[in-house]
């Protein structure tokens, strides 16, 4: 299973920020112990999103502004980053490394992106430590190499995926569902193909039977010829940002009915990392490479 890090990119933040940016790092470490163990891991280094991929989906002015530095103070605070040099290279790489992920994954069957689910990141903006839509760029890439007609984004990430539901908003081609709570961020939500809003403290019971009902409306109604799963760590109970009560054993088998629906249904996975806000990085990585071990084949404890 091909995984594609881009962590080796530093993402410079002052201190005290409260995005975990080091869990990358800390994730990729962790998978490659594993390998180094034999797990049927190998890591590849993404490619840089070029203009022509980002521009299938954002629109020209704000990838620009992105590029040159030109955002305005509103637009920096939108995102919750300060603009750097280095924020635009790891933008670009982690976006690659979707796109690369999905290329991987149509080859293999799944593969994965050990960051991204920027799924805040719309047309014209960046917001919630998200600059741009790595799925959707993903998305659209594939349909311009013809590789695939329909793609659909199953999102787990505890917040709404708001980016990605106003790209697609027009396009029957990609098929956006999205599980999260409903109080959460973001306050705006825009709809998407399937939206299951949750309450604030749903455990593994409901969510697991929700989810189940969205995963097998969502593989009956896309005709996906791929998946990009955005599994994120931040429905954890313990998760700071979160405001859902979901285990580790909850969020495995999360994982598991997603793996298992894909299989019937024949169509390759590729994986993005999504959130994770747990003060203890560790929780963090034991949920994102479980969901990495999973899809390699390989058990998990």
């Amino acid at each position: 299973m091909r995984l594609f890090p881009s962590d080796r990119y530093p993402l410079p933040l002052p201190d005290g920020h409260r995005f975990p940016a080091a869990k990358y790092r800390l994730l990729r470490q962790r998978l490659e112990g594993h390998a180094a163990a034999g797990a049927p891991l190998e890591f590849v280094e993404p490619h840089a999103a070029t203009d022509d991929e980002l521009l299938r989906v954002h629109d020209r002015g704000y990838v620009g502004r992105v590029l040159g530095g030109r955002l305005s103070h509103d637009e920096i605070r939108r995102i919750g980053f300060p603009w750097s040099p280095q924020l635009v290279e790891r933008s670009l790489r982690s976006t690659g490394a979707a796109i690369d992920a999905a290329a991987a994954a149509l080859e293999d069957g799944v593969a994965a992106s050990l960051a991204g689910g920027t799924h805040h990141a719309g047309t014209d903006w960046g917001e919630g430590y998200c600059v741009f839509n790595d799925t959707a760029v993903a998305a659209r890439e594939m349909q311009a190499r013809g590789a695939v007609a329909r793609v659909m984004i199953l999102d787990c990430d505890v917040h709404q995926g708001n980016g990605t539901a106003e790209i697609f908003a027009d396009d029957d081609t990609v098929f956006t569902m999205s599980i999260h709570g409903a109080k959460n961020f973001p306050l705006r939500k825009f709809p998407g193909s399937l939206d299951v809003g949750l309450d604030d403290g749903v455990g593994d019971d409901e969510y697991l039977t929700k989810l189940a009902a969205a995963v097998d409306e969502s593989f009956a109604r896309a005709g996906a010829d791929l998946v990009l799963y955005i599994a994120g760590a931040d429905p954890y109970a313990g998760d700071r940002l979160g405001r859902l009560a979901l285990t580790k054993a909850g969020l495995a088998e999360r994982d598991r009915m997603v793996f298992a629906a894909a299989r019937a249904a024949g169509t390759p996975v590729a994986i993005v990392c999504g959130g994770g806000y747990c003060a203890d990085l560790d929780r963090i990585v034991d949920i994102h490479a479980a969901t990495m071990l999973m899809a390699a084949g390989m058990p998990i404890s």
